[in-house]
């Protein structure tokens, strides 16, 4: 009797062994029974060697080194999802809520009033949403506008007979003026070697757009306060390469304009890159399909791409070297500060709940926001895809917060999808983050016009 219980244990244990060597591993989704507002929900995660999954009987492609994802769309209400293998399985429960459709806000006719702006570095916008490619100024604090209508959240700025804008409810005050009177006094212009300064002088302070064309920036003022309404605007000619910052004390505008010079490697010591490690500390990023953080692989390769860089003499400044929290206002800061020329932040991507395509959604991709960044990062793209051999994911512009500045030229890289199973081979891979800083470093180089590294 003994003897048989002994080899009942012994077969339990044999049993549990196999099922947890086969037991796959799910990183997303982290609840199994929760409430969304999505139409998909993503299940990421890494199984072992030989195991076959299904998630409602749809068999899962899994890469060689055991990483997969699979999107199951939901349905309006309660969702059950089986997640099943050879030695185990789990149900996932889901409930999708109905969406809300957002109504559109009616436009709201408001009398004439002056508002001022509450604080710097406050977007104006071409029209009234809260996000995306529609910033026309970063206006400064006591700026006056003439407010005369509102939408939603947002009031709409009279700039003259043929401008609007729009502005955050929240940004703004209304002054206890009921008139004023601000008077153009003076342009002019400067120029230099590596740029120019144009000055315009107003009694107090305006709105201003800039128009970022082709062939020219055009900087606007505009004066809606006076009867004869007054639009003055500055049309300068583009360097090849360029930067711009906007300066107001008092009245006084100053819209300067630098030229990009760095030649060859003599001239390398005028030219500091700010490498930005995406993310750290408190903030992991995207976390991939075999438990990988985004912010660890992201500063590996920022720590390549300095050596590379500074090895050539190139001055770099680093937003982090270890795993730590860095909001986003101080490292656009940092690179004001130490007067960087380009700035690279470094990330990888990841797949939002969305229908899962794994031939789509992998590769690298470039962000940009600025017309005066395009170059830098078709440059990059190309050089990145070519030492990674990974797939061209396409250059993107967005409006994220540490490439919208005008006085360096910025570009975000996202080098692979951390969710896709044939990406997570390529950033597991021994030499991916010294492969992926080469190909960042080249890009830099191909931009500027020097030879590239061959490492």
């Amino acid at each position: 009797m003994k003897i048989m219980r002994n080899i009942f244990t012994l077969i339990f244990v044999m049993l549990f062994s196999i099922s947890s060597v086969f037991a796959y591993d799910l990183v997303l989704p982290r609840e199994k029974d929760t409430i969304v507002n999505s139409d998909y929900i993503f299940f990421v995660g890494k199984a072992k060697k030989y195991e076959i999954i299904t998630i409602n009987d749809a068999r899962i492609y899994i890469a060689p080194n055991g990483a997969f994802a699979h999107s199951v769309k939901l349905k309006i209400g309660e969702n059950r999802i089986l997640v099943k293998s050879d030695y185990n399985s789990k149900i996932y429960k889901f409930y999708r809520n109905r969406p809300i459709k957002n109504k559109d806000c009616e436009l709201v006719e408001l009398k004439p009033a002056i508002y001022k702006v509450l604080n710097d570095n406050t977007p104006l916008r071409s029209t009234p949403i809260d996000f995306g490619m529609n910033r026309i100024a970063h206006l400064f604090k006591d700026t006056n506008l003439l407010i005369n209508g509102k939408k939603g959240d947002f009031y709409r700025v009279y700039l003259s007979k043929n401008k609007i804008g729009w502005i955050s409810a929240e940004s703004v005050y209304k002054t206890i003026n009921k008139e004023i009177s601000p008077q153009f006094t003076d342009m002019n212009t400067v120029n230099f070697k590596n740029g120019s300064v144009h000055t315009l002088k107003y009694t107090d302070k305006l709105p201003y757009v800039i128009e970022d064309d082709s062939n020219e920036i055009i900087f606007r003022v505009f004066n809606p306060f006076i009867k004869d309404e007054q639009v003055h605007s500055i049309n300068i000619k583009k360097p090849d390469k360029y930067s711009y910052k906007t300066e107001l004390n008092g009245g006084e505008y100053k819209f300067k304009v630098s030229k990009f010079d760095i030649y060859d490697k003599s001239d390398f010591e005028n030219l500091t890159v700010y490498i930005d490690a995406g993310h750290g500390g408190a903030e992991n990023g995207a976390i991939g399909c075999l438990g990988d953080k985004e912010k660890d692989i992201n500063l590996k390769i920022a720590m390549c791409l300095k050596k590379i860089l500074s090895d050539i003499g190139i001055n770099t400044v680093m937003t982090r070297e270890c795993d730590a929290t860095v909001p986003l206002e101080d490292r656009v800061k940092s690179a004001q500060d130490n007067n960087a020329k380009i700035f690279v932040s470094i990330h990888l991507n990841s797949i939002p709940d969305i229908k899962m395509n794994i031939h789509k959604n992998r590769g690298t991709s470039v962000y940009y926001y600025n017309p005066n960044s395009k170059e830098l990062a078709e440059d990059v793209l190309k050089e990145v895809t070519k030492t990674l051999n990974t797939r061209n994911d396409g250059l993107k512009t967005a409006s994220f917060a540490v490439i919208r500045p005008t006085d360096y030229i910025g570009i975000l890289v996202e080098t692979a999808y951390m969710t896709n199973p044939l990406d997570s081979m390529i950033y597991k891979s021994k030499d991916f983050a010294q492969k992926t800083a080469t190909g960042i470093a080249n890009g830099i180089l191909e931009f500027i016009g020097c030879e590239k590294c061959s490492k």
